[in-house]
């Protein structure tokens, strides 16, 4: 494993900046009539925000719990709860969420294919 001395810590920490995170739970429209078409349009808007470089990165989460994504946005709080609440899946209903002020480094990245 590298090591990591405390001086290379601090140095990486000061290039760190504010991202928004947001976690995407179910709500009460989730799975109901109709969620389907809504959800598929909000896949549609996650990929118009990616363009915009808006939303840096989208996980979306295929478990048993009420979680059901997780989006790091390029954009203030405030910012990020504007673009949440126009989401059609917030609208309709199917989707609520949670804003968090989160800290990380420019040009963190998922690894690619393998």
């Amino acid at each position: 494993m590298t090591e990591i001395t405390d001086a290379h810590m601090r140095e990486q920490m000061a290039l760190t900046r504010e991202y928004t995170v947001v976690l995407l739970k179910a709500a009460e429209g989730y799975g109901g009539p109709g969620a389907d078409a809504v959800v598929w349009e909000h896949g549609r808007r996650n990929f118009r925000l990616r363009a915009e470089g808006l939303l840096s990165i989208v996980c979306p989460v295929a478990d048993d719990s009420d979680l059901c994504g997780v989006g790091v946005f390029d954009a203030s709080v405030e910012r990020t709860r504007e673009l949440m609440e126009d989401d059609p899946g917030v609208r309709a209903g199917v989707f609520t969420y949670e804003v968090h002020p989160v800290r990380s480094f420019p040009g963190d990245m998922l690894p690619g294919a393998r």
